[in-house]
């Protein structure tokens, strides 16, 4: 993500969605899917982020996790091997629980905050088969996909791109320190120094 939204890692992501509602519309849950990075410093960092939301929102809060693998790959220049982090499992779970959503009737809006192509398999599924569901896309600061727009277009939708919205983001910020229940959890240095 662009430095520029750095100060808005540490974040109520139920207050954040809740921003975006319509008249009349009702959050029920944001479900997070993420893997836990294999960097021990950026783990520490995404837990104290996780666990600040949870202790928060409670079950209107859920975190659905996939997992980073080491990929390696040889560089076409200098042959050298490299290795990088890739995060599997992530739009399988977004798939399969819209998918499930739908048919186990928990939702009439899906709100699918991403730009990951892959996921237009789905949304048409969805589309197709559920014509009666609602369906909304928000684009991440600084991410954006022509073939989800493209699909959205189609159905006379359109994506909000959400970095068009940043007061909603400053609203949301959490306190530095998350307390609750006899439970704390407190923003990463690193962010905070971010947020200044």
């Amino acid at each position: 993500m662009h430095s520029e939204w750095a100060q808005f890692y540490w974040i109520d992501m139920v207050k954040l969605c809740e921003s975006f509602l319509g008249k009349d519309q009702v959050l029920e849950k944001v479900v997070y899917f993420t893997a836990s990075p294999l960097s021990p410093q950026k783990n520490s960092r995404q837990s104290a982020f996780l666990n600040a939301n949870k202790l928060i929102n409670g079950d209107r809060f859920e975190i659905v996790r996939g997992k980073y693998l080491e990929k390696h790959i040889v560089c076409p220049y200098c042959k050298n091997d490299i290795t990088r982090p890739e995060e599997k499992k992530t739009d399988v779970n977004i798939s399969i629980r819209m998918i499930a959503d739908c048919v186990l009737d928990k939702t009439d809006t899906i709100a699918l905050v991403s730009a990951d192509s892959d996921l237009v398999p789905p949304l048409e599924f969805i589309q197709k088969q559920y014509p009666q569901k609602g369906i909304k896309v928000y684009f991440p600061p600084s991410n954006y996909s022509s073939d989800l727009k493209d699909n959205l277009l189609h159905h006379r939708s359109k994506p909000v791109l959400m970095n068009k919205n940043r007061l909603r983001f400053l609203n949301a910020i959490m306190p530095d320190v998350v307390e609750k229940d006899g439970k704390k959890y407190t923003i990463p240095e690193k962010w905070k120094l971010n947020s200044k």
